[in-house]
């Protein structure tokens, strides 16, 4: 079970009356408008039956999108199951968990080299003067870690670190730019650009350089500069007291489940606004997003991202190649098994702990956006062969270019 406990009163429900309704979502077709099968995708009904059949998670939303349409877009089972059961809902909102590294905080950087503020190429230590420095074989340094080693995972930095630990030294909550501190202080487990270690303390890291660069918290950042933009009313850091009723749970503590509370302890630390988790989402607006992605940075008139951006990110990074990562998004490590065994090279996308997942794959312009609620209500739902499995099923609907 995980610790820090968070107020009470955070964790009531209200009414979502005061919600804006959706302000963009993709149009829906049936599959064969668009070379698709439905007997195929069909087969994912009985995916998620047996799933929930065994208890895997409570539920589920599963959307597939091909060239801009929606094909599939179904709710499963319950929101949650404690301290009553409630049903999923298409329309319901989920902590992303880390797949807010790529939608949110690997945006963000790539917004600030488009304009000129930074360049990948930089020391870290440019922007986080403390960030310490790997030393070897008889004390000499390595390689001074760059951005582009945070955004792939192979700055040195081990996985995680004790959010209690953190907490007694910094304070609960705790500013971004003081954790960015304390874990540029922390001793490197390897030289940079050497093994690919996925790493939640590279994208805090990013978060405090997103922050120091433009003068903008990571989620006004975003907010401003792509959420909004695209019409993405419901992806937010931190819901709104009017969206908890939408909020999918997590884990249940001291009785009470935790609804629009960031999952990840790091994040939860920083006040709910993290980069490497705490943004929250529904399958649509990640719908559009991925649609965004797909068109080269635009969507419905509105760029985010210029093309040589969006093709940056979602290949391998050739000076690292080895690591099997993009800038931000997973391509070929054994974390991604979310694209199953159908879909091509180019294909790209990321996971997160609390139960999500985006896979996209711009061969066959095909976007599947799996949320569920697997932490609920202790941490023990099991989703890794499912995703793979739903993949699969998805890639082989495609009848037609």
């Amino acid at each position: 079970m995980r610790t820090l406990s968070v107020p009470a009163l955070v964790v009531l429900a209200v009414l979502s009356a005061g919600l804006p309704a959706p302000a963009a979502s993709l149009p829906a077709a049936r599959p064969e408008a668009v070379g698709m099968s439905s007997a195929r995708l069909a087969r994912l009904d009985g995916l998620m039956a047996a799933a929930l059949g065994r208890k895997d998670f409570p539920g589920a939303v599963l959307l597939v999108a091909r060239n801009g349409k929606i094909v599939y877009r179904k709710a499963f089972g319950s929101s949650q199951w404690v301290p009553e059961t409630r049903p999923m809902t298409p329309d319901m909102i989920f902590d992303l968990a880390s797949v807010t590294k790529p939608v949110a905080t690997a945006t963000a950087i790539m917004i600030l080299v488009e304009r000129g503020d930074i360049r990948l190429w930089d020391r870290v230590r440019l922007y986080v003067p403390g960030f310490s420095t790997w030393y070897g074989e008889k004390g000499r340094p390595g390689e001074e870690a760059r951005l582009y080693n945070l955004l792939t995972h192979t700055s040195g930095l081990p996985p995680y670190t004790d959010a209690e630990e953190a907490a007694r030294k910094l304070g609960a909550p705790c500013p971004t730019a003081d954790l960015v501190k304390y874990i540029a202080a922390i001793p490197k487990e390897g030289p940079a650009g050497g093994e690919f270690v996925y790493s939640c303390l590279n994208y805090i890291t990013l978060a405090g350089i997103v922050e120091k660069v433009s003068g903008r918290p990571l989620d006004e950042f975003v907010a401003e500069n792509v959420f909004k933009p695209l019409g993405l009313t419901r992806t937010f850091f931190r819901p709104p007291a009017e969206a908890l009723d939408l909020c999918v749970p997590t884990e249940v503590v001291d009785g009470r489940p935790w609804r629009g509370i960031v999952h990840d302890p790091l994040a939860r630390l920083q006040g709910g606004v993290s980069g490497n988790a705490g943004l929250f989402s529904t399958a649509d607006d990640l719908a559009v997003f991925a649609q965004m992605l797909l068109a080269g940075g635009t969507w419905n008139g509105v760029r985010v991202l210029s093309r040589l951006a969006v093709e940056r990110m979602t290949e391998i990074y050739p000076r690292l190649a080895p690591a099997g990562r993009g800038l931000g998004w997973d391509i070929d490590t054994d974390y991604a098994t979310v694209r199953g065994d159908l879909f091509g090279p180019r294909s790209y996308g990321h996971s997160g702990y609390t139960g999500t997942s985006i896979w996209i794959d711009p061969d066959t312009g095909v976007t599947v956006v799996f949320l569920t609620n697997r932490v609920h209500p202790d941490d023990k739902g099991d989703i890794i062969a499912l995703r793979s499995k739903v993949a699969n099923v998805v890639a082989a609907a495609i009848q037609s270019k």
